[in-house]
């Protein structure tokens, strides 16, 4: 695997509700990337979005062409790197990426820490309502990571998996459990206990 494509932005207004957002980002072909994401990239909504867990942010490619299929009208719109991800890698998904996945992207190590949660600011900014909620109905809203090693990367660079300690919590699965409404106490205890997870998700898990 390779890295396809790089996004940052900087902060913009989302109209019409005048809000600030980081949703808008722009192709870049190298970054650094530091603890808290790509320098420079900005992060408006600190409740959700940014921060040591929410560092970088991957979409998988093949969603856009899910998203196309329920919505044809944003054939030209739904392009990679217009759902505000950092990251771009084919053949990554939520099928194939884990909790607690370590990569090496160029000189950066990364770490999966955490499905996103997709917020409003989609609707807004493709100006289609429900697509937030289709896309959180089929758990593709993608994944973030944590930085465990800063440095450099670039469009071409390898992705490497190196390590895998939850082999069998998928994004997909994490998604399916945490969004049932009576899940099983064992498998909400699975996603609790797996190595990695965002320590903000696992309290929320607990408390649950």
């Amino acid at each position: 695997m390779e890295v396809q494509a790089l996004y940052a932005g900087k902060a913009q207004i989302l109209e019409p509700s005048g809000d600030q957002t980081g949703i808008f980002k722009t192709l870049i072909t190298r970054a650094h990337v530091g603890r808290l994401g790509i320098d420079g990239d900005v992060q408006v909504d600190k409740r959700y979005h940014g921060g040591s867990d929410k560092a970088l942010h991957q979409f998988a490619i093949g969603s856009y062409g899910r998203i196309i299929e329920q919505f044809p009208d944003l054939a030209d719109k739904a392009i990679p790197g217009s759902i505000g991800e950092n990251l771009s890698v084919a053949g990554m998904d939520e099928y194939s990426v884990c909790i607690g996945d370590i990569y090496c992207l160029g000189k950066v190590l990364v770490q999966v820490s955490e499905p996103r949660q997709p917020c409003w600011k989609i609707n807004a900014k493709y100006g289609v309502e429900q697509l937030t909620e289709y896309i959180d109905q089929q758990g593709m809203a993608g994944w973030y990571y944590r930085v465990l090693e800063v440095g450099g990367v670039r469009i071409g660079d390898e992705v490497t998996l190196l390590e895998r300690p939850n082999e069998t919590i998928t994004i997909n699965y994490f998604n399916q459990i945490k969004g049932q409404q009576r899940p099983e106490p064992e498998a909400l205890a699975r996603l609790i206990n797996a190595e990695g997870l965002a320590v903000s998700l696992k309290e929320s898990l607990q408390a649950r």
